[in-house]
């Protein structure tokens, strides 16, 4: 499913801030300064070189994908497929799901229907998907956070750029033709800085953990699903084990447990 609210985000970050500094009497142009830039983002993504292995690096540019397109399935789409997984199994065993696999991409849902047809005992079927899981949630974490950390360095990197501004303002206080461009990058250096941590680096990092922390919960939905299944349960009590990962979803009540009249 695609995302447009990142694009949309950024898009409207970036003009309120233009926006507001042409209303108050600015030129945008004066805003642009390949110098501020290359100290700003060439510095972070330095930090990021010495601080990330570049294998983690590497899926961290993945990642970012997910931005425009989530990696979260529609639950509903899984709960059918369980239920249908389920039916199978009470009809024809465990055995003939093994056609299932092939159809399926992901490699999560593979490897819970490999486990069922290898007949794999319900609670150590759980306890292998749970530690995938739990170390895929951890890769995850490490991921995201390589641009929760650029969102700490690109401030410290901007005052930095602002520094060597001034610094050339103060080596040409001679020259007053010289005085402007030192001056324009000591500024927007700063202003490179702050807007790229809070408007770009830290927001991207918490929408990548939230599609994380999502795709965690559809796949500890199914997780129930398969052990479900492996158990001989009844499809439709499958399928409400499931639901009760879903937003919204309350418990059934127990029979009997209602008001009377």
């Amino acid at each position: 499913m695609k995302d447009f609210t990142t694009v949309v985000g950024l898009l409207l970050g970036l003009v309120a801030i233009v926006g507001g500094f042409v209303v108050e009497g600015g030129h945008p142009l004066s805003l642009v300064q390949f110098g501020a830039f290359l100290i700003v983002f060439g510095g972070t993504f330095a930090a990021l070189f010495v601080q990330t292995p570049w294998p983690i690096f590497v899926d961290a540019l993945k990642m970012l994908g997910w931005l425009f397109r989530t990696p979260v399935s529609d639950p509903e789409e899984w709960i059918a497929k369980a239920v249908e997984w389920g039916r199978t199994a009470r009809r024809e065993g465990l055995l003939a799901l093994e056609i299932k696999i092939a159809s399926e991409t992901d490699p999560f849902v593979r490897k819970g229907l490999q486990l069922l047809v290898d007949g794999i005992e319900p609670e150590r079927l759980r306890e292998v998907l749970t530690t995938e899981l739990e170390v895929l949630e951890e890769q995850f974490k490490v991921r995201a956070k390589v641009w929760e950390s650029a969102g700490g360095y690109a401030p410290t990197i901007g005052i930095i750029g602002a520094v060597l501004g001034l610094i050339h303002v103060m080596e040409n206080l001679a020259d007053p033709a010289q005085l402007g461009s030192g001056i324009a990058v000591a500024f927007v250096a700063t202003i490179y800085g702050v807007y790229s941590a809070n408007l770009l680096y830290i927001p991207i990092s918490k929408k990548l953990l939230t599609y994380a922390a999502e795709l965690i919960l559809t796949r500890q939905m199914l997780v129930e699903g398969f052990v479900g299944i492996a158990s001989g349960e009844n499809p439709r009590l499958v399928e409400g084990m499931m639901r009760s990962f879903l937003p919204g979803s309350e418990p059934e009540a127990e029979p009997g447990s209602g008001a009377t009249g």
